[in-house]
């Protein structure tokens, strides 16, 4: 590091430390923004996200930026490897199978307890998070989009009464988000756009069973529409995704 450089980084760490609440919301900023790029293929699979570079960019310390990809690395947006430092997530189709392979275990068998817990309240929840959803995906908000079906998929899980399960299907939801974000069509979530609304009807009435075997079409539709073709690995321009 040069002499210029350090008390750049110096000057930064005092302001992050300075104001604890000030710096956290600094960094989930730099989180999102970092987040949405990797799901709106801003920042493609396997492109290699240098620390001085982004640290350059968002204008914070080296030691920030590593805890930011620590945690995009938590999420599986990110991957750390040693000696070669962080690059997007590159999942393969064999991962992808798994991913939904696990998903249809999991929130297929979850169903019938949702639909013994669901309750006018929880029908007028998931509709309205639907409801954003779909006015995400018309509006062009394609990231956006993605997050609000893996949080509608997440609290469904929730209202199954299984904390345990929904922590799981909470990753595995975090992982199918890039999946899609990368290998799905853009305007398009690989389902229809009511079937959110059509599973909560058959919640709603009770109908577990049939809730249980609408899941697994839902899953195996998104799973169908994925278009797995790996992109070679580049350098991105981060001033220019980044930079006002």
């Amino acid at each position: 590091m040069s002499d210029a450089q350090a008390p750049i980084k110096r000057r930064a760490s005092v302001k992050e430390t300075k104001d604890g609440k000030e710096g956290d919301e600094r960094h989930d900023a730099i989180y999102r923004a970092v987040s949405d790029a990797i799901v709106e293929q801003r920042l493609k699979p396997g492109a290699r996200l240098r620390e001085d570079a982004l640290a350059d960019v968002f204008g914070i310390s080296r030691t920030g930026i590593r805890k930011i990809l620590q945690r995009l690395a938590l999420e599986q947006l990110v991957t750390l490897t040693p000696r070669r430092g962080a690059s997007v997530t590159r999942p393969t189709a064999d991962e992808a199978k798994d991913v939904f392979d696990a998903r249809q275990l999991v929130e297929c068998g979850l169903m019938p307890d949702v639909a013994r817990r669901m309750g006018e309240k929880e029908a007028a929840e998931l509709r309205e998070m639907a409801k954003r959803e779909r006015q995400a995906l018309r509006s062009g908000q394609q990231s956006v989009a993605i997050r609000l079906s893996a949080d509608f998929h997440v609290r469904l899980a929730q209202l199954s009464g299984n904390a345990t399960l929904a922590e799981f299907v909470e990753r595995l939801c975090s992982r199918s988000s890039l999946i899609l974000a990368v290998y799905g069509h853009r305007g398009h979530l690989g389902c229809e756009s009511h079937d959110h609304d059509d599973l909560i009807g058959y919640l709603e009435a009770g109908n577990g069973e049939r809730a249980k075997a609408f899941m697994s079409r839902h899953l195996k539709a998104i799973e169908a529409s994925l278009s797995m073709v790996e992109e070679e690995e580049n350098v991105p321009d981060l001033q220019q995704i980044f930079g006002e």
